[in-house]
């Protein structure tokens, strides 16, 4: 039993409204963090609260590349002593591959002590040949692997089919999960409109292909599609680019300690 388990003196007390959420390690109810350039301070106070809430830490962009001597290296061992799995964002990556650098961009993360790599082509043009080769590569080091379908453009006309086609090759080639792209915004972008709200006719198109929910990390950086995606598929959907400061909010949406969705656990007791 975890620390957190056996001091938690609530868990006495109270039962999440929703129900038991997927323990770590886990494959799914997974929650992505973008990191945007936190401190040293700020990660650890971030990990001391929510460690038992956190899968994946994203260093966001290319912002690996900007950090002090020493402080990435620091905060990447940092990360991993509480058992969290870290990775530089696609877009780095991306500059990697337009470089021709992939195979020295990877040692280095290695070196480095990241865990994850994230495959994506949400600005430059990939071949199929390339993300395949890329994806290939980082599972033959080693690293665990996410790939992210979508482009960072609002608006982008993508046909769903073809994000889901892609996602499901990625699987066959050895990535972990796929990542919906949503960016930070979650405005206008992947399957959200520029309210945020979620297409629900492309949405059911991804969803026809995709088959297993679990299978995406669906990018939901604003509340009312991370209230949306566990209302549709339950509390343990994997959700990408939580901002770190809202990570216990998350979680209280996903068991039902949140006005939003115990009304979810109100409507299950009228029922009986």
């Amino acid at each position: 039993m975890s620390e957190f388990a056996q001091n938690n003196f609530w868990r006495e007390v109270i039962s999440f409204p929703l129900g038991k959420r997927m323990a770590k390690p886990r494959d799914k109810g997974l929650t992505m963090v973008i990191d945007k350039g936190m401190g040293i301070g700020e990660t650890r106070d971030l990990l001391q609260i929510n460690y038992q809430h956190i899968d994946f830490i994203k260093l966001g962009f290319g912002t690996s590349m900007l950090y002090a001597a020493g402080t990435l290296e620091e905060k990447i061992h940092l990360v991993r002593s509480y058992d969290v799995d870290i990775y530089p964002g696609g877009t780095f990556l991306e500059v990697a591959i337009m470089q021709n650098k992939i195979r020295e961009f990877l040692d280095t993360c290695h070196l480095l002590g990241f865990t994850t790599i994230e495959v994506s082509d949400g600005t430059i043009p990939l071949s199929g040949e390339v993300r395949e080769q890329t994806i290939r590569l980082a599972a033959e080091m080693g690293f665990k692997i996410l790939t992210e379908v979508g482009k960072k453009v609002n608006g982008s006309e993508i046909p769903v089919k073809t994000l889901a086609k892609m996602a499901l090759r990625d699987l066959q080639n050895g990535a972990y999960k796929v990542i919906l792209e949503g960016r930070e915004s979650g405005l206008n972008v992947g399957l959200y409109d520029a309210k945020g709200k979620i297409a629900d006719d492309d949405l059911q198109v991804f969803m026809n292909y995709i088959g297993e929910p679990s299978l995406i990390i669906w990018e939901a950086p604003l509340k009312i599609q991370q209230q949306d995606l566990i209302t549709r598929f339950g509390s343990n959907v994997n959700l990408g680019n939580i901002p770190a400061q809202e990570v216990l909010a998350v979680e209280a949406l996903r068991v039902g300690l949140r006005a939003d969705t115990l009304k979810l656990a109100i409507a299950d007791l009228s029922e009986i």
